[in-house]
């Protein structure tokens, strides 16, 4: 059952599991009883999430070099002992349990969960 990368806030699809929010702040205005009814997430883990330094850089990044900055930026923190325990985790999940990972972001490809998806690959992880 592979690991599904997700925006926050969207629908959810058939057989997408448990959702996981590897976001560093909750949805704002949302109350906590509310969060995995309007589709953000089931479970939060902000362990995965970049840091608010990172995010704020990632928000003034406006050309490929500042992205690959981030994208940099982001592969260390994730390399930090705790975090790589939580992507073994999860890549071992995905081999047993249906499970999504997402954020906020609109465009994947300029979110930090295109960074997760290859890292949670890179750990073996089945990722759709």
């Amino acid at each position: 059952m592979p690991i599904r990368i997700v925006r926050l806030g969207s629908p959810r699809e058939r057989g997408e599991g448990l959702r996981i929010g590897t976001v560093r702040r909750p949805p704002r205005g949302v109350p906590k009883s509310q969060y995995a009814a309007r589709n953000f997430f089931d479970v939060w883990l902000p362990l995965l999430a970049p840091s608010a330094d990172a995010v704020r850089a990632a928000r003034l990044a406006v050309d490929e070099r500042g992205w690959r900055t981030f994208a940099r930026t982001y592969r260390t923190q994730m390399a930090k002992p705790e975090s790589r325990a939580v992507l073994d985790l999860l890549a071992a999940l995905s081999h047993r349990t249906a499970l999504s990972v997402g954020c906020y972001c609109a465009d994947e490809s300029r979110c930090h969960r295109s960074l997760l998806r290859q890292l949670l690959c890179d750990r073996g992880a089945d990722v759709n």
